[in-house]
């Protein structure tokens, strides 16, 4: 089944976990938690997301490159900047149980554009 889901003035980490939740297959009365579940979510207006407090400004991912003493840090500001959906995208996939179903589910998260009718 599809869920559509409009994030518009939503805070991020509320529309994420509602995500979250939806690609485990848990609205679905035949979920089984060993299974990736069927159902996607189609989240529109993904740039229009807010956060609370400081978090705009405060908020830092990170990654590693491999090397000693690579570790890379970027402000929210500056990833959502560059590309919205990857924000979304990370939040959702942080609230997924760690297993190997995961990739599975986050294919599941479909990002729809203003452009695009349906």
């Amino acid at each position: 089944m599809d869920y559509r889901i409009d994030a518009k003035g939503k805070p991020l980490g509320r529309v994420a976990s509602e995500i979250a939740g939806i690609l485990q297959g848990k609205k679905s009365p035949a979920y089984d938690p060993r299974l990736a579940g069927g159902d996607r979510a189609l989240v529109r207006n993904y740039d229009a997301i807010t956060l609370t407090g400081n978090k705009a400004d405060e908020k830092r991912y990170y990654r590693h490159t491999g090397y000693v003493g690579h570790l890379k840090e970027r402000r929210f500001k500056e990833v959502f900047a560059k590309d919205p959906k990857r924000v979304m995208r990370e939040a959702v996939r942080r609230m997924l149980p760690k297993n190997s179903l995961s990739p599975r589910r986050l294919k599941n998260l479909i990002f729809i554009d203003r452009d695009e009718k349906g």
